[in-house]
């Protein structure tokens, strides 16, 4: 079957169990000769076969079962057994401490709340077999602070099995998300190590041609000064080398190493105006209301982080002929959040699942500038998420950390 592990494993010991309790059922009427209701115990065993038959068939393709699913298998578990132990000697069968394995069974596959479930169900099942005990067999032999003293064994048993199996499971689940967090931040940072360096490489390789096509420029401006394809070169070739300038910049600012310092808002948001307006002057910026007055965690990264969104922003836009950004800001006691929404065409269900955390291969340049801006903020103390306005379009949002007194 392919369905999930727990679910499968569950309906494997299942149909184990049943095997044997049908051959223990024949083996003790007919080799044993012991007095057992034999029509009523096959009975039950044929409606546990069915009710078995009937999981596998709605399992078989189930990849991730809901845990209520796993719950509604263990009660089925608990209540067979306990129908057949009544019917086989009550408190007094030797297996009535199978009790015991759908409490671990639960313990490793399910939560807290679900685990103290099937707990109180096995533990009041065994105390209903001790209370429907004939009173003759408690009594013959003085057996009575046996049984008793079994049950109490049981109800130790099981709160043990439910503490210690629990905690100890809770923990490992625990302990495995924070490798697999460790794993993805350190598979992350080697792709971002190797784009720097090819970053810094390109960026070094470029000045070179980026200088002598200025130079190109400042000589065919002399000889054509009302040239008007000459003149249009001046605004692309002044933009590529601010970025360069920029650049160069922001590299010596994170050699040094400088801790996180703080950004004042209105200031951050006069820089985003001016940078969108120098690189995307045809996109409108509408400002739906005013920059807070507080500083938030910021360094050299910040700006450029928010302009990767931006950029996305603006080519999404451009990609569905729109020529308007939408900004807001919403503000509370430890943070700020800056929503920026476009009027594209949206995400698709899967940028939504992998932007921020993976390199994504894509014709319009998304999900590289997005994973950078997402690391950067998380080193802000800052966090990205991204989804669909529902009046259309996408809308990223970017919460800063406030930079408090405390701090």
């Amino acid at each position: 079957m392919q369905t999930d592990p727990a679910i499968s494993r569950l309906l494997m010991l299942r149909s184990g169990a049943i095997a044997i309790q049908l051959l223990a059922v024949i083996a003790v009427y007919f080799l044993l000769e012991h007095q057992i209701p034999l029509y009523e115990l096959l009975l039950v065993i044929s409606l546990e076969a069915v009710f078995q038959i009937l999981s596998v068939v709605a399992y078989r393709n189930v990849s991730k079962a809901k845990e209520m699913g796993m719950l509604m298998q263990l009660t089925a578990d608990v209540l067979f057994l306990s129908v057949l132990l009544s019917l086989s000697g009550g408190a007094t069968n030797a297996f009535v401490s199978l009790l015991l394995l759908p409490i671990m069974i639960a313990a490793v596959s399910v939560r807290a709340k679900g685990l103290a479930y099937i707990a109180v169900l096995a533990i009041s099942a065994y105390s209903l077999l001790l209370y429907k005990m004939p009173q003759h067999s408690m009594h013959h032999m003085d057996m009575t602070s046996h049984f008793v003293g079994m049950w109490v064994n049981f109800v130790i048993s099981a709160s043990v099995i439910a503490l210690v199996i629990g905690t100890m499971n809770r923990a490992l689940h625990s302990r495995e998300r924070t490798i697999a967090k460790v794993r993805e931040k350190q598979l992350r940072s080697e792709q971002l190590v190797t784009l720097d360096g090819a970053a810094a490489q390109i960026t070094h390789q470029l000045a070179s041609p980026i200088a002598n096509l200025q130079l190109l420029f400042e000589e065919l401006q002399e000889e054509q000064p009302s040239n008007v394809l000459i003149n249009e070169m001046h605004k692309p070739l002044m933009q590529c080398a601010t970025q360069l300038n920029n650049f160069r910049d922001l590299s010596a600012q994170l050699r040094t190493r400088s801790d996180i310092g703080y950004i004042e808002l209105p200031a951050l948001a006069q820089q985003i105006q001016d940078s969108m307006l120098l690189q995307y002057p045809d996109q409108q910026l509408i400002w739906q209301n005013d920059a807070p007055a507080v500083n938030v965690k910021g360094d050299a990264m910040l700006l450029p982080a928010i302009l990767n969104l931006l950029q996305n922003s603006a080519t999404a836009n451009l990609q569905n002929k729109q020529v308007q950004l939408a900004l807001s800001w919403q503000a509370s006691d430890n943070e700020v959040s800056l929503l920026i929404r476009d009027h594209g065409v949206g995400f698709t269900s899967e940028q939504l699942t992998q932007l921020g955390g993976h390199i994504m291969a894509s014709k319009s340049g998304m999900g590289l500038a997005v994973l950078l801006s997402n690391v950067t903020l998380e080193r802000l103390q800052g966090s990205l998420t991204l989804y669909n306005h529902p009046e259309g379009g996408a809308v990223a949002k970017v919460q800063l950390a406030v930079l408090n007194e405390e701090n």
